[in-house]
């Protein structure tokens, strides 16, 4: 059983108060690193979904004439391009989570997914920071805001769910089979296409739609536009997603404990 870490005023957390004080304690240094040697800072946070929006928007928008999505379009990228970035960046970040800080890794007795799960956190940080910038084009585009609003805090918690679970299944694979982590930003590449970012799930072919669900990707962006299109909400989606969100989640949990020792043997 690991050792629960000390806190600054010497107190010993126990349980999940001493679990959830380690991993804000890295999540918080993670920022820290990644910020202090930028200008910029929290601007690159939001600046590579910007982009990429911007390019789509204007391939869509103005060279070719659009046949999918919702106005105001860029509203409607947005709205999936900024959560898929914390799903991306996490997994992506997730094949380095053993390799990066090794002799750390090995040399502290804290519950070891804490090191795959501040990646999750800190990613999912940054995307709760850039939800002010989604604020200011929906103004600005017109977007409608509906009640269906509320159901973003829904959103996240299945976006974490799913993103740990999947973060916790590469971290300790990518130790035993290194070209894993090659095929994760492959795999990667193929899902952002897959996945209702572009486009909507409803712009799909009939036949395709009910296999769309079994992305689980799907409904949570579903969840995440609803506020602003209403129509893009679709629960049959929602269900399957977070049921598959849980599935993996649970599958993760599993991968990690049983290859745990194996890994801090390899690293």
């Amino acid at each position: 059983m690991s050792a629960p870490a000390v806190t600054p005023r010497g107190r010993r957390p126990t349980g999940w108060r001493s679990y959830g004080h380690s991993l804000w304690l890295l999540t918080r240094r993670d920022l820290r690193v990644r910020y202090s040697t930028s200008a910029l800072g929290y601007l690159w946070s939001i600046l590579d979904p910007l982009v990429m929006a911007g390019i789509y928007w204007f391939v869509f928008t103005q060279v070719f004439h659009r046949p999918v999505g919702t106005e105001p379009y860029i509203v409607f990228l947005l709205t999936a391009l900024l959560p898929w970035m914390w799903f991306n960046g996490a997994v992506s970040d997730s094949t380095r989570a053993f390799l990066r800080e090794a002799k750390l890794i090995r040399s502290t007795k804290i519950p070891r997914t804490i090191w795959v799960n501040r990646l999750v956190l800190s990613k999912g940080i940054e995307f709760v920071a850039s939800i002010p910038v989604l604020a200011v084009f929906a103004i600005v585009g017109g977007a409608s805001v509906g009640p269906d609003l509320l159901l973003f805090p829904l959103a996240i918690v299945l976006q974490g769910v799913l993103t740990a679970g999947v973060a916790l299944i590469v971290a300790p694979l990518v130790v035993f089979f290194r070209d894993l982590e090659r095929a994760v930003k492959l795999a990667l590449r193929f899902l952002f296409y897959a996945s209702p970012i572009i486009y909507g799930t409803h712009d799909l072919p009939e036949g395709l739609q009910p296999l769309a669900a079994f992305n689980p990707l799907s409904g949570i962006f579903s969840l995440y536009r609803s506020g602003f299109f209403a129509d893009q909400l679709d629960w049959y989606q929602v269900g399957v997603g977070a049921a598959m969100s849980v599935a993996l989640l649970v599958v993760g949990l599993v991968v990690f404990r049983s290859s745990e020792r194996s890994v801090l043997k390899e690293i």
